[in-house]
């Protein structure tokens, strides 16, 4: 007995069908996973310079105030409102003539202040920064002469460390408990 052949259409279909499967394998496995690398480097770049940029707010507000500040609105509206931080952006130096911005450029391109909203939350979760501040009791003991306890005297500091944290795991800078680490990045 001879035997027939499959039509030549039953052929052109499972062409078809591995093209359409190659196409999704491909899709799949090499083009899906660089998409996500690349959005979550992304996320990772962009987060880490908002958070250098508060670090530099941080250090701008302790200058002017003495202490640092758990509130990312007031930073931000410190960004906004002070002249100081404009002339440190704009005004160029009176020894080297160049201009000393200490703020890192973020996707949309140079930082200003007047965009410093942006600095509030991350990219990735739109979640707010985490920034805190220590707070310190040191308790002083007053005795006379004979002994007797004649007064405690308490101080509370606050503000002498900082910390800002990732929402979403990217790293922190500082640290509330060592001095070491105070304006020091985890990435760097």
């Amino acid at each position: 007995m001879i035997s027939k052949s499959e039509p030549w259409y039953v052929h052109a279909v499972l062409y078809a069908v591995i093209l359409v499967l190659a196409y999704i394998l491909v899709q799949v496995a090499i083009l899906e996973p660089q998409e996500v690398v690349a959005r979550e480097t992304y996320f990772k770049n962009e987060s880490r310079a908002r958070m250098s940029n508060l670090r530099e707010a941080e250090i701008l507000f302790q200058k002017k105030y003495g202490r640092y500040t758990s509130s990312i609105d007031s930073l931000i509206t410190f960004l906004k409102t002070e002249k100081v931080v404009v002339d440190l952006i704009t005004k160029p130096d009176s020894v080297t003539g160049k201009i000393k911005n200490p703020f890192k450029s973020l996707t949309l391109g140079e930082f200003k202040p007047n965009l410093a909203d942006s600095l509030s939350y991350s990219p990735k979760s739109y979640m707010a920064y985490k920034i805190s501040i220590d707070s310190n009791e040191v308790a002083d003991t007053v005795i006379d002469r004979s002994g007797k306890v004649v007064r405690v005297n308490k101080h509370v500091s606050k503000g002498n460390r900082y910390v800002i944290e990732c929402p979403d795991n990217y790293g922190k800078i500082g640290d509330l408990f060592s001095d070491a680490l105070k304006n020091t990045a985890s990435w760097e």
